[in-house]
């Protein structure tokens, strides 16, 4: 395992922390200020973890099987051909991402695990469909066929990095209480009017990654 796609691993772990669902709901766990909000925000957090993890888990080992199957007969040029394909249409798809104002970030009705739990259910679902650093890594991960006791550990480190920054958030507040708020405050109103551009400038990164990656396979 090369330092060069640690590097490709690493910046992708650092664009999926653009989050703005996971981010968003940090924001409103916290902003709540109640007695269980450690308890229901690690509940979240964990529910994304893991379902995150899982998927994780279960595309490098469907993938992996796939290529075992086809290595010899195609070399993994039609996948490197795929990979690069991909790469280029979410390059120039970034520059025509429409304009969407909805708010993406699932509100809970109530605090308790179970409410909390759901909403991180939920939080996966939204974000699991548009994640494309994450799928990206997997790729990536595919592609150089690393050994399950490599990519596991990657794995948990890259979901452990997608969520370091409401962890951030989190002890923000805990040391500096109110005098943070107006600036979460300011940050929540700012997830909906910059989700797009964020996605747009992911988009963009993502498909430069995998252009980049594939080229000597080509």
């Amino acid at each position: 395992m090369g330092t060069e796609l640690l590097l490709y691993l690493g910046g992708l772990a650092l664009l999926d922390t653009l989050s703005p669902t996971i981010i968003g709901v940090t924001l409103l766990l916290i902003l709540k200020d109640n007695k269980n909000m450690a308890s229901r925000l690690f509940a979240y957090l964990s529910t994304v973890v893991i379902l995150y993890f899982s998927l994780g888990v279960i595309l490098m080992l469907g993938l992996g099987y796939v290529i075992d199957a086809f290595s010899n007969l195609f070399q993994n040029r039609v996948v490197s051909w795929g990979i690069f394909s991909i790469g280029v249409i979410l390059f120039v798809a970034s520059f025509f991402l429409p304009k969407n104002q909805k708010n993406r970030v699932p509100i809970p009705k109530t605090q308790s695990i179970i409410s909390v739990v759901l909403i991180g259910v939920t939080t996966f679902l939204i974000e699991a469909g548009t994640a494309l650093p994450y799928f990206a890594a997997v790729g990536l991960l595919t592609t150089n066929q690393l050994p399950y006791y490599q990519w596991l550990p990657i794995l948990i480190i890259y979901n452990i990095i997608m969520i370091l920054p409401a962890i951030l958030i989190f002890f923000s507040y805990k040391v500096f209480g109110t005098w943070v708020t107006s600036s979460l405050n300011k940050l929540r109103t700012r997830l909906t009017t910059g989700s797009d551009s964020a996605l747009s400038w992911i988009m963009c990164i993502v498909g430069l990654i995998l252009i980049f990656n594939t080229l000597d396979y080509l």
